[in-house]
């Protein structure tokens, strides 16, 4: 990973930021939040998928990979431009998230903005001559006037007719614009946000998550892409086989690719893909990347995903372009054969380690920081564990101490020193130390953990599809929590 420098990153979704319309956006809060981390000598802000989200409003289940989520479009910016009133920024606060309320309220009030803006300007037009949202535009146009999924959609516009696709956009010219609009202002929100990132030294880590969701403009607009049969139905979904964190595996339901129809075309709609992450973030996560070594896939009514079969997936044919060493992480959690391995040294991508992972007993077990290379990045937790503090929580009084033995073990052979009360007082410093000090190129800490908060605050709970993603921060992170954190980076030289 030699394009970063040893240094330290926190994990935050901009849906996870404070402000006072039911989700964070891209606006004021967010640049105080990244303020708020170059003061702290932070130079990394992780945050996860912006795409739109679907399914779930899962982040990792978008109606397409190259949008952003309208709910991040920041409502005070639009009031600016004069494209909402006081009256309507009103009525749309609300502290918490929740998704049935941001679904009926939040799109009637964008609609009511795109109702007063200029889209015959010169900038819009250009936006929209670009193409860069067009197949996401025609398609959230067609589930709005149709409804339901592209495979329930009249033959012509299912199989994306030429005929049919100029009468969608012709006959529905405005809802077009509307979806159009939506991503125009996104875009220019969210680039002035990177810019302001940028300024302060704060780099942006993105999340580039393997498949598609089966609903979306990118298999409606590439079906031949993916494993679908003569209905553009999937014959294969995407899943994981039975391991740690699930005894009977997950099954994901993503319509799984066809690696074969890829490489013919020489890798195109990836390469394209993997540029335009790169456009948009200063490094990427590679999400899943056990599956570009080989996938797991279940035929789309398997009820576990026991049965399942691996596939073989594109390996290192996939990753020519090497202006992805020095600014790729790859998830790397998973590798019962040595596969991944293999493709992370031929790639040259730094792999995840995960402290929470680390405490099972096992010496050789390689989330143990006395274990780390250089070319790692070292989490205390992600998006998918517990938070340290309600992790620590969960536990029996016996597993609590045999864990508490087993950190201050780790503590003892990296040098360290914090008092691990009988409650689990300093577990969350001791993690956070253990990080810094790792000689993991980066230490990214979830917002989470360097507030000490405990499993109310987890983001996602993997093989669920209900009360996730809902973690909210009520105000910027303190003072004394940032500056805890600050010294401790100035000692680990991060």
């Amino acid at each position: 990973m030699s394009q970063i420098k040893r240094s330290a990153g926190v994990l935050c979704h901009i849906s996870a930021l404070p402000g006072k319309y039911g989700m964070g956006s891209l606006g004021k809060e967010a640049q105080r939040f990244a303020k708020i981390l170059a003061k702290s000598k932070i130079k990394y802000w992780q945050i996860l998928p912006l795409a739109q989200t679907g399914f779930g409003d899962s982040p990792y289940q978008s109606v397409s990979c190259g949008s952003g989520n309208p709910y991040f479009i920041d409502l005070d910016l639009l009031a600016k431009d004069k494209l909402l009133t006081k009256e309507e920024l009103k009525k749309a606060r609300s502290r918490k998230i929740d998704y049935a309320d941001l679904y009926a309220e939040r799109y009637p009030l964008l609609r009511a903005a795109f109702s007063r803006f200029n889209f015959d300007s010169r900038a819009f037009r250009a936006y929209v001559k670009s193409g860069a949202s067009e197949d996401y535009a025609l398609y959230m146009t067609a589930k709005t006037v149709y409804g339901g999924c592209f495979a329930d959609w009249e033959e012509p516009l299912k199989r994306r007719d030429p005929a049919a696709i100029e009468r969608l956009r012709t006959d529905h010219h405005e809802e077009y614009l509307f979806w159009q609009f939506l991503q125009f202002e996104f875009r220019k929100q969210w680039l002035s946000l990177k810019k302001y990132c940028r300024s302060l030294g704060v780099k942006i880590i993105g999340d580039l998550p393997l498949y598609c969701a089966y609903d979306s403009a990118d298999v409606w607009a590439h079906p031949e892409l993916f494993k679908l049969d003569e209905q553009l139905r999937p014959v294969k979904v995407a899943a994981t086989p039975p391991d740690r964190f699930s005894e009977s595996g997950q099954i994901w339901g993503n319509p799984v690719y066809d690696w074969a129809a890829h490489e013919r075309e020489n890798f195109a709609w990836w390469n394209k893909r993997l540029e335009f992450a790169l456009s948009v973030y200063d490094v990427v996560r590679l999400g899943n990347f056990f599956d570009y070594a080989h996938g797991y896939e279940v035929s789309p009514d398997a009820e576990t995903a026991e049965g399942g079969e691996f596939a073989e997936g594109p390996g290192e044919k996939l990753f020519k372009n090497r202006a992805l060493v020095g600014r790729a992480i790859a998830e790397d959690l998973k590798d019962a054969d040595g596969c991944v391995r293999a493709l992370l040294e031929k790639s040259g991508f730094a792999g995840m380690k995960v402290l929470l992972f680390a405490f099972d007993g096992r010496e050789d077990n390689e989330d143990l920081p006395h274990l780390y290379g250089e070319n790692c990045v070292c989490y205390t937790g992600t998006h998918d564990n517990d938070t340290v503090s309600g992790y620590v929580e969960s536990l029996s009084a016996e597993e609590f101490i045999l864990f508490r033995s087993r950190v201050a073990a780790e503590m003892e052979r990296s040098g360290l020193y914090v008092r691990l009360g009988d409650e689990g007082e300093g577990i969350p410093e001791a993690f956070i130390r253990l990080a810094l000090s790792s000689k993991a190129a980066l230490a990214i800490l979830p917002v989470q953990d360097i507030l000490r908060l405990d499993s109310e605050a987890r983001m996602n709970f993997p093989g669920t599809a209900e009360g996730n993603w809902k973690f909210r921060l009520h105000r910027q992170p303190s003072a004394l929590a940032m500056g805890r954190l600050k010294k401790m980076i100035k000692i680990y030289r991060r």
